[in-house]
């Protein structure tokens, strides 16, 4: 690990003008990705800027949202009643991630902002246009098991890791932010972005601009919701796919969906083709196979990963068909 600075400062404001003032300074809360990152020279920040205790560790219930605050912990929102009552699909999506150990530090800004674990951008031997632009995509032409179907390009086909995020895509949820230019609020699903010919930029966030909350709006059907992972080994693995849905079934007609996937794209993936192709139709598993196949029309899969769109079809049925409660 190379030699960095550390520095604690006594608001989120401070926060934002010393991170601004130095483009090689990075935020630091839980740590839980940056410090592997930087053990592996990935990362090279020379200074820290502890933001740990400027943002809330609070989830709140407000009249028409439930705000996160950024520094709440992984173990914290999973547990939270208001979460595991209202968004089941979250607490489900934050306790298939990592290990107890690792929850118990990362904080929901953070999660948002895990950079991938594609092995080619871990591993500074490589050549890898995240790490290092314009050196090429060692991925495209080796191990391809855990990389893009979805959205990704010659420049880059790492996946986002996150299961958080997949869950709040699905959701609506919305990011605040300060920074450089003040206060925003961007839609999760535009947060993070595809990687273009630009992949080294993961979202679409300033320099300095740091994550203070999240809100994600509520959703009386949300309360039927789940999210289901397949990965390699049962603890402690990203997923190879991921599905995040709730669905709001009436007399046998699907009112509205909500349905995003993971695993499969450099961002949480939101479902936008499969849920106007439900929304108004049977709730039966043909309309669920076909709204499946809409979404994954536009897939681009490579040799070492075309499994992954038979699994991401079977498994948004599954999931759909149980919340619907539909017989397979």
């Amino acid at each position: 690990m190379r030699p960095f600075r550390y520095q604690h400062v006594p608001d989120v404001s401070s926060a934002v003008s010393t991170l601004t003032a130095d483009p090689e300074a990075a935020y630091l809360a839980g740590g839980t990705n940056l410090v592997d990152l930087m053990k592996l020279e990935v990362a090279v920040p020379d200074l820290l800027v502890d933001v740990r205790g400027l943002t809330s560790d609070q989830v709140e219930l407000h009249p028409d949202r439930v705000r996160i605050g950024a520094a709440v912990t992984n173990s914290a929102l999973a547990a939270d009643e208001v979460v595991r009552q209202r968004f089941p699909v979250l607490s489900q999506a934050v306790l298939a991630g990592a290990s107890g150990q690792l929850r118990n530090l990362a904080t929901t800004g953070g999660n948002l902002l895990q950079r991938t674990r594609c092995s080619y951008f871990q591993d500074v031997s490589t050549p890898c246009n995240k790490r290092e632009p314009g050196t090429g995509c060692s991925a495209r032409e080796g191990f391809q098991r855990e990389h893009a179907i979805l959205g990704a390009s010659e420049a880059c086909i790492a996946t986002h890791p996150s299961d958080m995020a997949v869950a709040l895509a699905a959701l609506d949820a919305v990011v605040n932010t300060e920074g450089p230019s003040g206060p925003r609020s961007i839609p999760l699903v535009d947060l993070h972005r595809l990687p273009g010919d630009d992949p080294q930029r993961d979202t679409v966030l300033e320099h300095g601009e740091l994550i203070t909350s999240v809100d994600v709006p509520l959703l009386d059907f949300a309360t039927r919701s789940r999210y289901r992972k397949a990965r390699d080994r049962a603890s402690f693995a990203f997923a190879l796919v991921s599905v995040a849905a709730a669905v709001d079934v009436a007399d046998g007609v699907v009112r509205d969906v909500r349905l995003a996937l993971g695993g499969v794209a450099h961002k949480p993936w939101r479902a936008s083709a499969a849920e106007a192709a439900l929304r108004g139709s049977d709730a039966s598993v043909e309309a669920f196979r076909s709204a499946a196949d809409a979404e994954l029309a536009g897939a681009r899969p490579l040799p070492g990963n075309e499994f992954k769109v038979a699994l991401a079809r079977n498994m948004v049925v599954s999931v759909l068909s149980e919340l619907a409660g539909v017989p397979r």
